[in-house]
């Protein structure tokens, strides 16, 4: 505990830390929270609370049994703004304040201090971190005398999990959710749908959830949905959804009319990925099917910013379509790079205002980095105080100066460090091996925002 400045603390409190030099002996049984306002977020004060006692009880070893001897320790939570219960990407304060000191009825003495719950809720988590287990005299211990001041390095701290390439069940969404609860980070990204397969169980349109689901058992249900999202807040995690669109999308969309290249082969012949699938922009048809699937979402996630995906659109796929280029001449756009720009910059206003209407609100949107919010031109297609660029090339990419320099924020979630599955990029190869990032597949950690100071 004591070998370092932080000792066993993870991640590092940002502010000023001292860990005293003692540790006192408590008894697992006397450990009492109070409480000390009411309000608005007492259910997830309380779930915090039962969080921090289970957590405490972690520290002692599978088969061991601690000795009852030993200090009661008080917890006096402290938060100055009780109503507050819901998160917001830049307004939400994290920050809190942690003291430990003994009585002379030995007791332990434990105070969080926050302004709202999740600067509450992180400090429960690092005071369930200063509690040890001896494991030679079989006591339990916390580390008294203890200051620390804390508030993250960075206001979106998240990872991503792709669950439509591969289907998770509930319970590891649930676990993973508690393991990002552990290390204080914020923000579950949730790439609901692909190609693959369509496991959000849209009400509106059920049909792409019957026909494009792995099987009728694999599929995320309104009910598992506002689950996963009830557990996230109570540890401090909102949940993003993403809808990827306009490529990226294929399995459940068999019976639209409204997709090109569905399943096209050689896949490498109009996508980047297999399978294939695009949707078509110039169907009008189209934009009702996603503000159906923008007013599912909305009706499930509480949400204050939203992914509308936007990753490795071709225009091969687009260009394969005589309608489409039909449309592209009408609109006196070339059949080459800028024209197929302007295709894009045309689904991406459409499918922007059906999400703001879906949701009643104008809210921040996420895209990955691609051809269209290249730094060159983005500005004329993206407004920056509409959207958020969220970066999967390296890290050392210009782009990244490029659209800092442009005022845009970024989510950082390069491939050669953030990918947990694919290590350092050693994917990336030459020849017969695919370049595509999507070969290993998500999930990644990510940072938010990169400004240009």
């Amino acid at each position: 505990m004591f070998c370092n400045e932080y000792g066993v603390l993870w991640p590092a409190p940002t502010g000023v830390t001292d860990l005293g030099r003692f540790l006192s002996k408590i008894n697992i049984n006397n450990i009492e929270l109070q409480i000390m306002k009411r309000g608005k977020s007492d259910d997830m004060m309380r779930s915090a609370g039962r969080r921090f006692r289970y957590l405490a009880k972690l520290a002692v070893p599978y088969g061991r049994s601690p000795k009852h001897a030993g200090k009661s320790v008080d917890v006096y939570v402290h938060n100055r703004n009780p109503d507050v219960t819901e998160f917001t990407p830049t307004d939400t304060d994290e920050s809190y304040s942690l003291r430990i000191s003994p009585d002379t009825n030995q007791r332990i003495n434990a105070t969080v201090i926050a302004n709202n719950f999740f600067g509450i809720r992180h400090g429960l988590e690092t005071l369930s971190q200063l509690i040890v287990f001896d494991d030679i005299k079989d006591h339990l211990l916390i580390a008294r005398d203890v200051s620390i001041d804390d508030k993250p390095a960075y206001p979106y701290r998240g990872i991503l999990l792709d669950t439509a390439r591969n289907y998770y069940s509930l319970e590891s969404i649930l676990s993973t959710i508690d393991a990002m609860a552990a290390v204080k980070l914020n923000t579950f990204h949730w790439h609901i749908t692909d190609s693959q397969s369509f496991p959000f169980q849209s009400t509106k349109r059920p049909h792409l959830t019957k026909y494009g689901a792995y099987s009728p058992s694999k599929v995320y249900t309104k009910e598992n949905i506002r689950e996963v999202v009830n557990y996230a807040i109570k540890r401090g995690i909102r949940v993003l959804p993403e809808f990827d669109a306009p490529a990226h999308v294929g399995e459940g969309w068999q019976d639209t009319d409204l997709t090109v290249c569905f399943n096209a082969q050689p896949w490498q012949s109009f996508c980047v990925e297999p399978p294939c699938g695009q949707l078509n922009p110039i169907k009008d048809e189209l934009y009702d099917y996603l503000e159906d699937i923008y007013s599912d979402m909305a009706e499930v996630f509480p949400t204050d910013i939203f992914h509308m995906g936007g990753d490795e659109v071709s225009e091969k796929c687009w260009n394969t379509s005589t309608e489409i280029q039909q449309f592209m001449k009408q609109n006196r756009w070339d059949l080459d790079n800028a024209g197929f720009l302007d295709l894009w910059n045309y689904f991406q206003t459409k499918a922007q205002d059906r999400v703001y209407k879906a949701f009643g609100k104008k809210l921040p949107l996420i895209m990955w980095t691609s051809t269209l919010t290249n730094y060159v031109h983005v500005d004329k297609y993206l407004n920056k105080d509409d959207y958020i660029i969220q970066v999967w090339t390296t890290g050392s990419d210009p782009q990244v100066k490029g659209l800092l320099q442009k005022g845009y924020k970024l989510i950082m979630s390069n491939y050669d460090a953030l990918y947990f599955d694919c290590g350092f990029g050693a994917w990336v190869g030459s020849g017969k091996h695919l370049k595509s990032k999507h070969y290993c597949t998500w999930p990644l950690a990510v940072t938010y925002p990169i400004t240009a100071d």
